[in-house]
């Protein structure tokens, strides 16, 4: 089997079912949802680990804590759900004081209060490694259309994204806002097909979408430039990578992915059209960037991916 987290997540889908009795959405998306006496309630965990996600030389407990809420928020607003609980588990290094651990939980209740998401519970433990946090939340539909699937795509859908990519490794990956308030807007537009987060880099997630609807995605050169952020060109005059790369690879933009209508395209929402999806064929690469001269060239997705 090979590695990477993309093969594990199609082992166990094989493994234990896309999606079983009582539960429309499985393996797959931003969330599980489970079918609870046809009431429909949605779940996602993220665990944060000190060195990958986050890194306690430099940055305070309570920014830390912020974002290890703040990840589950967005898995929400990827699934168009609005957030209602959430437990949270920790392995604490025995070097925290219980100051530290305060500051930890304080930086999770401000981002939690101002979404409205009560924390209730979870487990702690301690050990000789570094700080690790898993968040679970609980969220239920915004709409009664219920969860917004990335396989809901369509060929035809344009490809939007909700703000400017690249660079997060600068601040952003700590100080973003989640999309639920723009989800909110989205979920009740007939325009909207599919949407997901933009967490492990547009080239990696698109791939993904693209990969559970049976699209390819064609993406406009031109287009993309005008997502391209003032980070991601910062980085490119100091590590050799171009600022596009940058856009298209970085992850933890925390921006919504969304497919749709040209309807969609009402300023209001602030979505930037970046593309166009086309049906599936074989031989056909499934990310492609169309040029002004009409020449495509295929893009390799290459973003964030664990266990490679």
């Amino acid at each position: 089997m090979p590695k990477g987290e993309n093969a594990l997540v199609e082992w166990l889908r094989s493994r234990f079912g896309s999606s079983a009795a009582g539960v429309p959405v499985g393996i797959g998306d931003d969330m599980a949802v489970i079918d609870v006496e046809d009431n429909l309630v949605a779940l996602t965990a993220d665990m944060l680990m000190d060195g990958v996600h986050f890194d306690t030389r430099e940055q305070g407990y309570d920014v830390i804590g912020r974002k290890a809420i703040a990840c589950s928020l967005s898995d929400c607003a990827g699934m168009g759900c609005t957030p209602r609980a959430a437990t949270v588990s920790v392995a604490l290094p025995e070097s925290m004081s219980m100051d530290d651990v305060k500051k930890l939980y304080e930086g999770m209740a401000g981002v939690a209060d101002e979404f409205s998401c009560s924390i209730v519970g979870g487990d702690t433990n301690s050990w000789h490694g570094p700080l690790v946090i898993d968040v679970a939340m609980l969220a239920e539909p915004m709409s009664v259309r219920g969860p917004v699937r990335r396989s809901d795509a369509r060929p035809g859908d344009l490809v939007y994204v909700s703000g400017p990519l690249g660079g997060s490794i600068l601040g952003k990956h700590l100080s973003f806002t989640p999309r639920t308030e723009l989800a909110s807007q989205l979920v009740h537009q007939p325009g909207l097909h599919g949407m997901m987060d933009l967490s492990d880099g547009l080239s990696m997630d698109l791939y993904r979408a693209c990969l559970a609807s049976g699209c390819r995605a064609e993406l406009d050169a031109s287009a993309l430039e005008s997502v391209i952020s003032d980070a991601a060109r910062q980085l490119a005059a100091s590590d050799g990578q171009s600022a596009l790369e940058h856009a298209l690879n970085d992850g933890e933009d925390f921006e919504l992915l969304v497919t749709g209508t040209e309807a969609l395209k009402n300023e209001r929402f602030g979505l930037i059209a970046i593309g166009r999806l086309a049906p599936g064929r074989l031989g056909e690469p499934t990310l492609s960037i169309v040029h002004p001269d009409g020449r495509r060239e295929p893009l390799e997705p290459r973003g964030y991916e664990h266990f490679k």
